[in-house]
């Protein structure tokens, strides 16, 4: 019940400019966001590097409404990759990028353009992209901007979520040389004509997806704190005979930082996944709903 309220109140505009005015709002959410600004996100991406740990940062926006709005994105995150170059925090932090953002619901060609451009900077910074799953909705648009994509820039990466019932078959699309997937559980609502609904099904699912992409010649990206899914992710790439370099752990900020020191101490690929931005309300709900199905396993 609680997971359903949290992601019901994701959506809520109201409630997030309520949240935003709220001093012990923000404080909840630092533990999810390294900040509003790029000073915070280049300081955290600076904290875990010295940790061993590579990063991948999301820039949280407003919804977009405007081409204009979708312009200030693309320019958050051209911005942010010439700091990382700056910075030397390159090539162990890439960039998370949502379609939605940069004008999907606007205009597809629109959203494209502006992804390519953030691919050009990412080039010209020494590092990469990777291009967010959203609900299930895009999930076709948001492929098919992909391959587009990965015509010029082939290492941009994918985002699969396993509870959705078509993602096997994406993933066995999609695990090919050079592809690299993360495959995640899924983080939004959806209706049960297009995503298993309990746990143990969407975990089924997961481990099914994940054998395809080990099994094939891409890189897994293998987002999950799951401690079983984790333990079942190493023991496939030890049947599979994957490298520690061949495929990576993915983790959020603020989530298990006990269990993303464990896994990069084993010799683990560890990346972080750190949203920065004033608009953190919707991505911190999906966080606490995302706790909340985790206490209940």
């Amino acid at each position: 019940m609680l997971r359903s309220l949290f992601l019901a109140a994701a959506g809520s505009d109201r409630l997030g400019r309520l949240a935003a005015a709220v001093p012990v709002s923000k404080k909840v959410a630092g533990r999810y966001v390294a900040g509003d600004g790029v000073d915070d996100a280049v300081r955290v991406g600076r904290e875990l590097a010295d940790d061993g740990l590579s990063v991948t940062f999301d820039h949280l926006a407003d919804e977009t409404r405007s081409a204009e709005q979708a312009v200030a994105v693309r320019d958050a995150y051209r911005e942010l990759l010439g700091r990382l170059a700056s910075a030397g925090l390159v090539p162990a932090a890439e960039v998370s990028i949502k379609l939605s953002a940069l004008g999907l619901r606007l205009d597809e060609r629109l959203a494209y353009e502006h992804a390519q451009a953030i691919c050009v900077a990412a080039a010209e910074a020494g590092t990469t992209v990777t291009v967010d799953a959203e609900d299930h909705t895009t999930t076709d648009s948001v492929l098919e901007i992909l391959a587009e994509l990965r015509k010029d820039h082939p290492a941009t990466g994918a985002v699969l979520q396993a509870y959705l019932r078509r993602t096997e078959g994406d993933c066995r699309e999609l695990a090919a040389a050079g592809s690299r997937v993360r495959l995640c559980k899924g983080a939004y609502a959806e209706p049960e004509s297009v995503a298993f609904q309990s746990a143990l099904d969407i975990d089924k699912s997961f481990v099914r997806c994940l054998n395809i992409l080990m099994a094939g010649e891409g890189y897994p990206m293998v987002a999950t704190h799951d401690p079983r899914l984790i333990a079942i992710a190493e023991d496939r790439a030890r049947w599979f005979d994957r490298a520690p370099d061949e495929y990576e752990f993915q983790l959020l900020y603020g989530v298990r930082p006990d269990e993303q020191a464990r896994l990069a101490a084993g010799g683990n690929v560890v990346r972080v996944y750190v949203p920065y931005g004033s608009h953190w309300y919707g991505y911190v709900m999906r966080r606490l709903a995302f706790a909340r199905a985790l206490a209940g396993r």
